[in-house]
């Protein structure tokens, strides 16, 4: 599978208005070549440079029960039939970057499952992760910077 966006290349800089405290809207992503076998996606955006100031891993973004059939997320995507988890800022929408300490390396992975998840309640990334074991057909990820203003 492959995750790209058109506003960053992976490894690059995210544009500013991405930021937590600027305009808080998700980029826009592409994906190809998922699985035909797939019965949902799962995306997952978290911060491992947070590990140092924050104390752990921080988790900017979860969304599960993605159609699989859906090739692109538009930039501040109204999630439609897709379902929003537990962010660590407490909401289950898109929570931008925003490093207290310097540029950090932002991790998006996409997840495609032979399986859909269900849930209660919101779940958290370690929650989704949990369900997902062993039911993970394939996995992108594409990675953006992002410096505190």
């Amino acid at each position: 599978m492959k995750l790209i966006s058109s506003e960053f290349d992976n490894g690059q800089m995210m544009p500013e208005k991405y930021g937590y405290t600027e305009e808080n809207v998700n980029p826009p992503l592409s994906f190809a070549d998922v699985p035909e076998e797939a019965e949902s996606l799962v995306l997952i955006m978290d911060d491992p440079d947070a590990l140092e100031p924050a104390g752990k891993v921080w988790d900017h973004w979860v969304v599960w029960a993605i159609d699989p059939d859906l090739r692109e997320i538009p930039e501040d995507w109204d999630l439609g039939s897709a379902q929003g988890g537990k962010t660590d800022y407490g909401e289950t929408e898109y929570g931008g970057p925003n490093p207290p300490d310097g540029v950090h390396t932002y991790q998006f992975r996409l997840y495609a499952l032979d399986k859909e998840l269900e849930f209660s309640e919101p779940p958290t990334k370690a929650e989704l992760e949990e369900a997902m074991e062993g039911h993970v057909l394939a996995r992108a990820k594409l990675e953006g910077n992002y410096a505190p203003n």
